[in-house]
């Protein structure tokens, strides 16, 4: 699995999910621009000692980060979304596309996919967003169920 972060804005959200991505075997790509250094102590507290186990790459913009992967499909999270994430049948080579902390995807971005891939989270009405960190494991978790916990230990 592919966790794409476009302009990611928060470091300790990146550190989180940096962690999150070790623990599950996704791979994590960052689009610039990056509010923050990789260097950054919150991020790298964040993703504790995670980093020499995560996979993280950074691109200059996200075709290059599609160029370089061209994923089978692409998903993107946004609230402005009508397809619930737990509506999908994810597949193994799936990518989730996640939108900045303050402002999520560029409605550009969503308007470049088909409707069947722009996914939302549910939540009570009145409500703005989840916290990116939040948002990415619980979509992540469940493309990585999805797959029967694949690479996943004994005990897990």
């Amino acid at each position: 699995m592919d966790i794409l972060l476009y302009e990611p804005e928060i470091p300790p959200n990146t550190g989180n999910i940096m962690r999150l991505c070790a623990n599950i075997g996704a791979r994590l790509h960052l689009i610039e621009p990056l509010g923050f250094t990789l260097e950054d102590r919150l991020m790298r507290r964040a993703g504790l000692d995670y980093a020499d186990w995560s996979r993280v790459k950074t691109y200059a913009s996200l075709a290059a980060c599609l160029d370089a992967l061209q994923p089978p499909r692409l998903f993107a999270l946004s609230t402005r979304s009508r397809r619930c994430y737990a509506e999908v049948d994810f597949r193994v080579g799936d990518a989730l596309l996640f939108g900045p902390e303050t402002r999520g995807l560029p409605e550009e971005v969503l308007a470049a996919l088909p409707a069947d891939r722009r996914l939302r989270i549910p939540m009570r009405p009145g409500n703005r967003s989840l916290n990116l960190s939040n948002a990415v494991a619980l979509v992540a978790y469940e493309v990585w169920r999805q797959s029967g916990f694949a690479g996943a230990g004994a005990g897990s």
